[in-house]
C-alpha cells in the first residue's frame, strides 16, 4: 500500500506519508470528468454517489465529507491505494524512453470508476475536448442525477440507467453532446434491457479482447473509447487507448511514423504487456503537459 498511515478523524480522513500521489496529476490525465479544481492541489468531485473533496499538502491527503466505511468500502479502491505503484515504475523502468515520462507524472494513479458512467463519459468524448466533455457530462448529471449538498452547494451524481431511461435524443442534444446524442440513447435502452450482450458486469469480467470487442457493439464505441472504458472502469490494465497526444508520444519517444492508431495500439501491448494502460497515462499526461508536436504539426 501506498499509504504509510490512514487517520480516521470525523467527517474526514488524513492519510500520512503517501506516495506515488499526486491529485492534480490523477485528476487531469484524461481518465476522469467530475472533478472541479479548488485549488492547486485541492479538488472536489463526484463519484459513487458521493461528493469528496481532496486537498494534498506535499505527501498528507485529506479527504474531507467522508467517513471510516465509505473511505474502506470506496475511496480506498477508488484511489488504487492498496497497489504499490514504485513496482508498476519499476515494471516499465526497463525501458529507459518511457522514463523520462514515468518521472514527470511521478503521482499519477488509475482511479477505478463506474461501467456506466464511463461508458456514457468516453461516448460523449470523441471528437470532443475536457473542457466540453465536463460541462455535457455536469448537465446530464444536473438534469436527470441526484442532488448532494456540500459547503453551501448542490452537486449531483451521474444518473443511473433507471433515471435515464425517458430521456430522448433532443433532450440530451440540449446538454451540448451533439450528434453523440444518438448513440446515448441507444445505449441507454441496451443498458436498460439487461440483456446478456449488454451487461456491462459481465463484459467487465470477460478476457481483455473479448471485453474490447464486446464494448464495441454500443453504438458509438469504438477501439479506442472500448480501450478508455476498460482501463478505467474495468480493470484492464494492458488496455492503451489511443488519442493524438498518446501518438505523439509513441512518435517522439519511439518514431512510430504514419502508423495507424490500431498499430500503436498493438505496439504498446507487445511492449508494456500488463502495464500498458499504466505507460499510457504516463506517456498521455508527459504529451499534453508538454504539449509535444511531431512531424509537420
Amino acid at each position: 500500500m501506498d499509504v504509510n498511515n490512514i487517520v480516521i478523524d470525523n467527517d474526514k480522513v488524513i492519510l500520512d506519508g503517501v506516495k506515488n500521489f499526486n491529485i492534480k496529476q490523477i485528476l487531469e490525465c484524461g481518465q476522469c470528468f467530475r472533478w472541479e479544481k479548488v485549488g492547486e492541489l485541492n479538488y472536489i468531485g463526484v463519484a459513487h454517489g458521493r461528493v469528496i473533496e481532496v486537498i494534498q499538502e506535499d505527501d498528507k491527503v485529506t479527504i474531507l465529507n467522508t467517513n471510516e466505511e465509505d473511505f474502506n468500502n470506496i475511496w480506498l479502491d477508488y484511489f488504487d491505494l492498496k497497489r504499490d505503484y514504485s513496482e508498476i515504475k519499476a515494471g516499465l523502468a526497463h525501458d529507459e524512453i518511457l522514463g523520462k515520462s514515468v518521472e514527470y507524472g511521478y503521482g499519477i494513479r488509475l482511479l477505478n470508476q463506474e461501467h456506466f458512467e464511463l461508458l456514457i463519459s468516453f461516448i460523449i468524448s470523441a471528437r470532443n475536448s475536457i473542457p466540453s466533455i465536463m460541462k455535457t457530462i455536469k448537465k446530464i448529471s444536473e438534469k436527470w442525477g441526484t442532488p448532494i449538498e456540500y459547503k453551501g452547494n448542490t452537486y449531483y451524481t451521474f444518473p443511473t440507467p433507471e433515471q435515464l431511461k425517458d430521456a430522448t435524443e433532443e433532450v440530451i442534444k440540449e446538454t451540448g453532446a451533439s450528434f453523440r446524442s444518438k448513440y446515448i440513447v441507444d445505449t441507454i435502452a441496451k443498458v436498460n434491457e439487461n440483456s446478456y450482450d449488454f451487461d456491462l458486469e459481465r463484459i467487465s469480467k470477460l478476457n481483455t479482447d473479448e471485453c474490447h470487442v464486446a464494448l464495441q457493439n454500443f453504438k458509438g464505441v469504438g477501439s479506442k473509447v472500448a480501450d478508455c472504458i476498460m482501463l478505467f472502469s474495468m480493470r484492464k490494465y494492458s488496455a492503451f487507448p489511443v488519442d493524438v497526444w498518446v501518438k505523439r508520444a509513441m512518435i517522439f519517444f519511439y518514431g512510430a511514423e504514419d502508423a495507424s492508431l490500431n498499430k500503436i495500439r498493438i505496439f504498446a501491448r507487445d511492449k508494456f504487456g500488463e502495464l500498458a494502460g499504466f505507460a499510457q497515462q504516463y506517456l498521455f499526461y508527459y504529451a499534453r503537459e508538454n504539449k509535444i508536436k511531431v512531424g509537420e504539426e
